[in-house]
């Protein structure tokens, strides 16, 4: 597929081109090795301000956009100069906007479909859980009663404080929760434990009571604790002890709260004044690409909601509050 690397070296070149012949068009004779620099320049500040992700578009249709843009720059050699020479650059510029937007709307649509895909998965889990749980609880209370009978009391406690222990787990990811919240609620419980993760879940009101779409709080949702997992995981390695993560949710004064914390490395400065604001930064230090937190900010602002965050101790949380209103 195309590098990044080589589509904005590709998109200097062209630039470049366009803008000299658009100058020489209006007479300005501005040489090439000032337009080349001011290409260059603004190439480069784009580049810092939006996630690339033209690969989306497949390699056809890349290749098939820079074949038209070498035509565009062939008119140029083809044609005598005149007034009309900025139309090959106001089509330059088109199709790079289009090819931009497309392959952003493109890879916006194949990461819901792989998160939706994921959520699925979840979802059959807890369900086959749940009917696995419920077909093997009159066992349990024939087990029980059996103890009970032979006065075997203290293995009675015993095997009850076990069984209570496995479904308190399954009970708190699906206590009064939709099927798509209740299943990332107990995948991120069952990858939290088995990774030595403490795990608190202080739901007050369920979460999929939010005026949020299904939709949404499974995006927004599976980010923040996926977010914290990573983070949490990061923490592990570096401290070799147990790290925290908490999830509350409870409802104040016409504002639903969802609050997430959860252990941390230390976070750079000038990484938080960027965080949840613009696309490419990330807390992880494996190859992310920073996708989550803005996407988080873009769900909380579409709902008139607000997002703020706090790094302390290395501890990160995360506070939104969404207003009651649907």
């Amino acid at each position: 597929m195309l590098s990044a690397l080589r589509y904005w070296i590709l998109l200097t070149a062209f630039g470049t081109v366009h803008l000299h012949f658009f100058f020489t068009s209006l007479s300005w004779n501005v040489p090439i090795y000032l337009t080349g620099p001011a290409v260059i320049g603004l190439v480069y500040y784009v580049s810092k301000k939006i996630l690339l992700q033209i690969d989306s578009l497949g390699l056809r249709w890349n290749i098939f956009l820079f074949a038209v843009q070498l035509l565009l720059i062939v008119f140029y050699f083809t044609t005598e100069l005149s007034w009309f020479a900025f139309i090959p650059f106001i089509v330059f510029i088109s199709l790079e906007l289009v090819r931009l937007l497309c392959s952003m709307k493109i890879a916006a649509m194949e990461r819901r479909h792989l998160q939706f895909e994921e959520q699925r998965e979840h979802i059959n889990e807890t369900f086959r859980l749940v009917r696995s749980e419920r077909h093997d609880f009159l066992k349990h209370v024939s087990a029980v009663h059996f103890m009970l009978e032979n006065d075997q009391n203290k293995e009675a406690k015993q095997y009850l404080d076990e069984l209570v222990g496995g479904y308190e787990e399954t009970n708190l990811s699906i206590k009064g929760e939709r099927g798509v919240v209740a299943g990332i609620l107990h995948q991120t419980y069952r990858k939290a434990q088995s990774s030595g993760i403490s795990i608190v879940y202080d739901l007050d009101v369920p979460i999929s009571s939010l005026p949020i779409s299904d939709q949404n709080i499974v995006i927004l949702l599976g980010n923040l604790l996926e977010n914290s997992l990573d983070a949490c995981e990061e923490w592990q390695n570096q401290k070799e002890s147990q790290p925290i993560l908490t999830l509350q949710c409870y409802k104040r004064s016409g504002l639903y709260l969802l609050v997430c914390k959860n252990s941390t490395p230390s976070i750079p400065t000038d990484l938080l004044d960027k965080l949840y604001k613009t696309y490419g930064h990330s807390t992880k230090s494996k190859d992310h690409q920073g996708l989550g937190t803005k996407v988080i900010m873009d769900i909380v602002e579409k709902h008139g909601g607000f997002l703020d965050f706090v790094y302390k101790n290395e501890e990160f949380m995360v506070k939104i509050k969404v207003p009651a209103i649907r």
